[in-house]
């Protein structure tokens, strides 16, 4: 999934339905439970609440939170157009894509990556319970590539945040207990290539919480990151930098030494006094928040009217000004990133050396 979910006015009101409430309309009750034939007892009552937690642990909240909301708003649109989500009708799913690209008056249309997103939502929840989604079939094969030959676009990106960006961004903040935090947060995120999700998922060490998404250890050349990503766990190294006013390790030692931090959550609230840090992890939102408010105070991009601006920085931001600052080999970045292929790192890359081989003149042209 993107880094912000698409949100669309051709959405229809999504509410509680009599249906809705029924147990096929929730994954859990029909497909993790005991078999008909098998007698239920304490010790498999427990086994089964201990397999549904490992299968909502098999997807990140935040894609979870999505796909129910692709279930919820299919079913809401079969029963308004009389008919039901179960069992899968390819045929009306087809319609159903269709009506998406489209869009419905007052609604706007949805772009192409998220109706692919919302099919992969359903084929999700279809297999959760029990039954199976052709993706191939022609009724929704066929739509789809139509929609994508006559919609796609280009995928938008959002700027980079560059060396001399972030720098400008950090000198805004106070020195306050806030401002040593959304300094640590803007610093380690930046230098560790890292998701807005992985920055607020890190804890003091491992195992401090069930809802931890990696843990930190503080050497004396840099810390290292151990996180728990989308394509597994990884490791990630930020060296120290060249002062202390901009290392990313020596913030982050700022920040948990005055806030009195040695255990659990990493990057927390903050009371509202600002001068004592709470336990309550901070939402991803928040680094995507700082992230806006930072770089309207720092002035960049400060030809651009203020809503352009906020509308080209997010916190994927972070990742790719790494990607298009860090001159090593792209290798390292590739590493540090988590990224599968190389491809994939060179889409951060903002300020690519395009045009450094020639193939025209090498072809003798």
């Amino acid at each position: 999934m993107s880094e912000s979910t698409e949100k669309s006015t051709s959405d229809v009101p999504i509410g509680p339905s009599s249906n809705e409430d029924n147990e096929r309309d929730h994954p859990d009750g029909e497909v993790l439970s005991l078999p008909s034939f098998v007698a239920g007892s304490g010790t498999l009552d427990q086994l089964v609440d201990t397999a549904r937690d490992y299968a909502r642990a098999a997807a990140s909240d935040n894609t979870l939170k999505a796909y129910a909301k692709d279930w919820a708003h299919f079913a809401r649109w079969c029963r308004l157009k009389g008919t039901e989500p179960l069992p899968p009708s390819p045929e009306m799913i087809g319609l159903y894509l269709a009506d998406l690209a489209t869009g419905s008056r007052p609604s706007p249309a949805l772009s192409v990556s998220t109706i692919d997103r919302r099919l992969s939502g359903l084929a999700w929840n279809y297999a959760q319970r029990g039954f199976s989604l052709d993706r191939k079939n022609r009724h929704i094969a066929t739509v789809l590539a139509g929609i994508k030959r006559k919609h796609a676009r280009p995928p938008v990106q959002k700027e980079a945040i560059l060396a001399e960006d972030i720098l400008a961004m950090v000198a805004t903040l106070p020195y306050d207990l806030r401002g040593l935090r959304d300094r640590a947060i803007l610093l380690v995120g930046y230098a560790g290539g890292l998701r807005r999700s992985e920055i607020v998922s890190l804890d003091v060490h491992k195992d401090d919480t069930p809802d931890s998404g990696g843990w930190i250890e503080i050497f004396e050349k840099g810390a290292l990151l151990t996180l728990n990503a989308k394509t597994g766990w990884r490791e990630v190294e930020i060296g120290r930098g060249s002062k202390d006013q901009t290392c990313p390790v020596h913030a982050l030692e700022q920040w948990l030494h005055f806030a009195k931090i040695d255990f659990g959550p990493v990057f927390v609230g903050t009371s509202r006094d600002g001068n004592r840090a709470t336990e309550t992890r901070l939402n991803d939102k928040h680094v995507a928040r700082l992230i806006k408010r930072t770089v309207l105070d720092a002035g960049i991009r400060s030809e651009l009217p203020e809503k352009e601006r906020l509308a080209l920085f997010s916190g994927h931001s972070l990742r790719a000004g790494l990607a298009s600052s860090a001159e090593v080999d792209e290798r390292y970045v590739q590493k540090q990133l988590g990224h599968a292929s190389a491809e994939m790192t060179r889409r951060y890359q903002r300020r690519r050396d395009r045009f450094r081989v020639n193939l025209t003149k090498a072809a003798g042209l």
